[in-house]
Parts: structure tokens; C-alpha cells; sequence
């Protein structure tokens, strides 16, 4: 087991990473404190992995599990509530440990239930997805989305750890799998030119879920991820570069009804085209805009987004959080490895990165 701290002074905690570790009673007993457990998780996680946690949970804590249907589609106010309904029903009070067992609506959902229940109460994160295990598990972001925008309610709320197995790799899906490599290349892009090089080597490698090079990604990403948090919990300055990518994504999800791109592919593709609007605007060179896309593809991820208006992209685009009195704001490359947040947006090539379609970072 490798153990990375999310350093927050009195409110700091452990991303644990190995194979396994749903298994260790240990690790729940450290941080289970209270005598109620309420387990989160949906109606494809539960069946695989519900039991062995509900194994590992200390005595003689009382527990309830509950079970979201699975999709994107679902993290919405009407699911939130119904956590909660099921919470009071059950007369959970505020010494009550949540648990989220699940990828990454599941954890955003339960950390947001955790933060509003009774005004707040401990949370653990399991996270079984690649995706969540290396991003929104780590770093207390939580919520709901809207159909006008994601994310767009919600929490800055911490867990009382993270615990990732990488074992559960094996039962996930090759496109969900491969989603959450997006995430892992977005660490290298936005802070670690040494780590997109080894990505850019080990693609294959990833690809094929090889133990050893799936856990140097992991423990390099939620590094990276933890570093930033430490500085900036909120979101406040440098927090907002590990957004790279996400504002065209969040607006390609937004746009396609949640249904059509996973979260992890979207964010592919927003890399590909903020790479491709940092070009044409002059920060980046076109050989790295050209990199990045190629270090997409060879994780197996798409490069070329849907065919949707322009208006509507730049509307949905002007939901994003980062909108500061109604001006967009975009993390851009000015190197592998560096971004930087700008509100300096030519409105011109933001219309050519759009329009470009298969010939984003062809220069």
C-alpha cells in the first residue's frame, strides 16, 4: 500500500492506493468513528463490491446501504434528495459515517449529502473507478449537476480519507477504464512534463492495465492532485488549472444530455481543443498542440468532438464557474507541463477551434 497526504493542516487525510484495500478492516476501523454507517453506491457497483465492504466495516456500527441507478444522468437534485429522504428515515444523526462506494457521480453525491445533512458529517471515499480514484475523489469537490450546466450545485467538503483499490480495475469496462486515463494525461499537461513523457512511453501499457504502470500513474496523479488542493482548497487561484479541458468538456456533456460522451472523454477532447485554441492564440506551439492530441489518441480516447453549434457551445461554455462577471475564463497551455488561467480569449480563434472538428492541432 502507497499512501499520499492531502496536506489541510487539522483537516488533513490519506489517499490510500493498492490492491485489495476495500478488503482491510484496518483502514475503516481508523476512520469510522460513529456507531451508524450509511453506504452509497449504485446498482452497478453494489452488486460487485457492496458486500466486502459491508465486511471490513468495524463492529457493532449499524448499517445502511443505499443504491443509485448508475449514470451521469442520475447526479441530479431529485437523487440527492432521495439520499437524503433515505437518511432521515432511517434516523441517521450527525455522528453517521457516509461511505461512497462508486465512481464519480457516486462521490459527488455522497460528499455532497455528507456536507448538507445535519450541517455536516464524516464521509469516506471509495472510489472505483480510474477516473474517480485519480480525480474527484480527491479534493472535496462535490455536487449535483443542472440541466443548465454541471456541477453548478454543490461543496467544497473534505472526506476522511480516500480509499483506492486498484484492484477493482479488472471488473471495469474497456471505454469507462480508458475514460479515467484522461484525467491521469491531464496531470502531465498541466504540471508534469516528465509524467506526460512517461504516459506518452507507457500508453500501451496503461492501455492494458499493467499493474505496475497503473500504479505509478495513480500515485503520480493524486500527487499532483493533492499538491495543488494543499495550496488552493477552494479554488481561489491555482486550483483552477486542473480545469484544463473541462470547460469545453462540461459544456460537450452538458449539450449531448450527459448520455452520449463519458465524462472522462469529454475532457479528452476539451484538451484537444484547448490545446488547439492555445496554439491559435500563440502560447503553445503547434508541436505540442499536436502532442497533446497524439498522446490523447494513443490512450485510446477521442479527439474529435460531436457536431454541435458553435452558439450553442460558446452558450453552454458561458455557464462554466469559471465565468467571473460574465467573462469566460479558460486554462490554456503555454508548454507541456504548464497553464495558465486567462479571461483573454480572441473570439475569433475560439470560432476556428470550434469549427476545426477532426483538424483541431493540424495548425
Amino acid at each position: 500500500m502507497e499512501t499520499v497526504e492531502v496536506d489541510l493542516g487539522e483537516r488533513r487525510y490519506p489517499i490510500h492506493i493498492g490492491d485489495g484495500l476495500i478488503d482491510r478492516a484496518d483502514l475503516f476501523r481508523a476512520h469510522v468513528t460513529g456507531p451508524q454507517v450509511a453506504v452509497i453506491t449504485n446498482a452497478t457497483v453494489g452488486p460487485l463490491y457492496l458486500e466486502r465492504v459491508l465486511a471490513a466495516l468495524p463492529e457493532p456500527c449499524r448499517v445502511d446501504s443505499f443504491v443509485l441507478p448508475d449514470g451521469e444522468q442520475f447526479k441530479t437534485l431529485e437523487y440527492y434528495g432521495a439520499i437524503m429522504d433515505f437518511l432521515l428515515e432511517r434516523r441517521h444523526s450527525r455522528s453517521t459515517t457516509l461511505i461512497a462506494l462508486g465512481g464519480g457521480v457516486v462521490g459527488d453525491m455522497t460528499g455532497f449529502a455528507a456536507a448538507t445533512y445535519q450541517r455536516g458529517v464524516d464521509f469516506l471515499q471509495v472510489p472505483t473507478t480510474l477516473l474517480a480514484q485519480v480525480d474527484s475523489s480527491v479534493g472535496g469537490k462535490t455536487g449535483v449537476n443542472h440541466p443548465l450546466g454541471k456541477n453548478m450545485i454543490g461543496a467544497f467538503y473534505q472526506p476522511r480519507c480516500v480509499i483506492a483499490d486498484t484492484g477493482l480495475f479488472a471488473t471495469l469496462p474497456p471505454r469507462e477504464f480508458r475514460a479515467g486515463l484522461a484525467e491521469v494525461l491531464k496531470y502531465g499537461i498541466i504540471r508534469d512534463a516528465g509524467f506526460f513523457n512517461w504516459l506518452g512511453a507507457h500508453a500501451g501499457e496503461c492501455v492494458a492495465r499493467q499493474p505496475d504502470a497503473l500504479a505509478h500513474a495513480v500515485k503520480r496523479s493524486c500527487e499532483v492532485k493533492a499538491g495543488v488542493v494543499a495550496v488552493d482548497e477552494r479554488e481561489a487561484g491555482l486550483r483552477a488549472i486542473l480545469n484544463f479541458g473541462h470547460t469545453f468538456g462540461h459544456a460537450l456533456e452538458t449539450l449531448t444530455g450527459y448520455r452520449t460522451l463519458l465524462h472522462g472523454e469529454a475532457v479528452a477532447i476539451g484538451m484537444v481543443q484547448a490545446a488547439d485554441l492555445s496554439a491559435r492564440q500563440g502560447m503553445l506551439s503547434w508541436s505540442d498542440a499536436r502532442r497533446i492530441k497524439e498522446a490523447v489518441a494513443a490512450l485510446e480516447l477521442p479527439v474529435r468532438p460531436p457536431d454541435l453549434p458553435a452558439a450553442d457551445m460558446i452558450a453552454a461554455m458561458g455557464m462554466d464557474k469559471k465565468v467571473m462577471s460574465g467573462r469566460l475564463r479558460l486554462v490554456l497551455a503555454t508548454a507541456i507541463g504548464q497553464v495558465t488561467t486567462t479571461e483573454d480569449i480572441d473570439g475569433h480563434a475560439l470560432l476556428d477551434t470550434l469549427a476545426a472538428g477532426g483538424r483541431l492541432c493540424d495548425g
